[in-house]
């Protein structure tokens, strides 16, 4: 594919038309009697039409043929994944890793839509409060097919192979190190030319935004300027299709006789969108001491709770670290919040021998923290400037609900790794009763 372009801003009120078709995006009202170039509008609401301005999504699509236009939909049987909403009856509360997620065999053929496997998750999508956490591995790319989610957005983020996104708004490539957002009920396929994998982050009910910054300022962490939306660009393809719908947790197919890729020109706030990891402003404690990790959030889904996310996504960056008289790994914790970690390259800080691909699920108050020898590594070190997770990102999805694995992701993933626990093992109580202050520290 040639190179791609963009549009640049988080929440921008957009406006894109095919340069094929100038004016095919109609003056001063949204739905005229007849459109430019005998085109159908049609509005998609990402949000209640009464949501107050600063959270209302919606955008005007000037299409070939209305979406509305194909057959009934019937339930769809995947060939290799297992995606669902509904969780384990029998509650797991123990640290959980993954290995690497298998990718599909080399005789298979899977796309997106036949790879997509459910790990875990929580709440339920009728009521639309929840999330959900997604495995993707694919082989090829769909063919005349096109998926759209109902229940919910999801967030990608690449571990291995490029991702050419088609959607109704226009094309992304969506790279490792890249994530991507594909807003709830947009349609889009996937192309790949390499055996790919990855992880999504679903909410259900809510949108991803940015963090306020607080006392930060108008500047850091993920700027708005940053994020890169696709322009217009249509096919006209009078062929049959595929349409996959994620409806209530079950997937269904439709037929239709067209390409849905057929919008000419658009507008509005709700459109996808990608953002490179690389371009994150990294804030870091700079004399002792840790910042909470939630300074690393990229973005949030927010509960109706001030300051409760249903999810952040947040990244651990190549970052200095210059701290004094500090241990510098992450603290040993017990979170209120949910922790479901990946890895996209290298090795996490924390844990020796962490893999890309892999996962873990640490639960709510589950505890958790650095292996023992990272421990003993970093309470002997010599505390001069360091460049930490060098050719390293891992990331976190954190929620406040307590989630639940799925059947795959306990048992039929067949990479649980049943010795996590080991990796503590090593621990060993260094309390001695009889120490006593430095003498430096007691003449002072």
């Amino acid at each position: 594919m040639s190179q791609l372009s963009y549009l640049s801003g988080f929440g921008n009120e957009f406006a894109s038309e095919d340069p094929r078709c100038p004016g095919a995006l109609p003056e001063g009202q949204n739905s005229p009697q007849k459109c430019p170039y005998g085109l159908y509008a049609e509005q998609v609401s990402g949000s209640a039409f009464t949501c107050p301005r600063t959270s209302n999504k919606r955008s005007w699509l000037y299409r070939i043929v209305p979406s509305v236009k194909h057959h009934p939909f019937k339930p769809y049987t995947q060939t290799f994944g297992d995606i669902v909403s509904k969780w384990l009856e029998e509650p797991n509360p123990n640290q959980m890793r993954w290995s690497p997620f298998k990718l599909p065999d080399k005789g298979e053929k899977v796309d997106f839509v036949d790879g997509l496997n459910t790990v875990c998750g929580a709440g339920e999508v009728l009521s639309r409060n929840g999330i959900a956490v997604h495995i993707y591995t694919c082989n090829i790319g769909m063919q005349k097919k096109a998926f759209y989610n109902a229940d919910g957005d999801f967030l990608f983020v690449p571990q291995q192979g490029t991702l050419t996104i088609k959607t109704e708004f226009g094309s992304l490539q969506v790279q490792p190190n890249e994530i991507c957002v594909i807003p709830h009920g947009i349609r889009f396929a996937i192309d790949v030319t390499e055996e790919s994998r990855g992880y999504i982050l679903e909410v259900y009910g809510v949108h991803f935004q940015l963090p306020d910054l607080g006392p930060i300022g108008a500047n850091g962490l993920a700027n708005p300027r940053d994020f890169l939306t696709p322009v217009a660009c249509y096919e006209q393809i009078n062929e049959d299709y595929e349409i996959v719908s994620k409806y209530q947790g079950k997937l269904f197919s439709a037929q239709q006789d067209h390409s849905p890729f057929d919008v000419v020109a658009w507008h509005g706030n709700y459109a996808p969108y990608k953002y490179d990891l690389s371009k994150f402003m990294v804030i870091n404690a700079v004399k002792f001491d840790h910042a909470d990790p939630s300074i690393f959030t990229v973005l949030t889904a927010q509960s109706t709770r001030p300051g409760v996310a249903i999810a952040d996504f947040v990244i651990f960056p190549p970052r200095w670290s210059v701290q004094e008289k500090t241990f510098r790994p992450p603290y040993y914790h017990r979170n209120c919040m949910s922790e479901f970690m990946g890895i996209i390259t290298g090795s996490y800080e924390a844990k020796a021998g962490s893999k890309p691909g892999s996962a873990t699920l640490h639960s709510m108050m589950t505890p958790h923290g650095p292996d023992a020898v990272t421990f003993e590594g970093a309470s002997n070190a010599e505390l001069k400037p360091a460049y930490l997770a060098s050719g390293c990102q891992a990331f976190m999805f954190e929620s406040s609900l307590s989630m639940s694995l799925t059947k795959w992701g306990n048992e039929t993933c067949e990479v649980v790794d049943g010795e996590y626990y080991k990796c503590w093992e090593g621990l060993k109580a260094n309390f001695d009763p009889n120490w006593k202050p430095e003498a430096s520290l007691s003449a002072k």
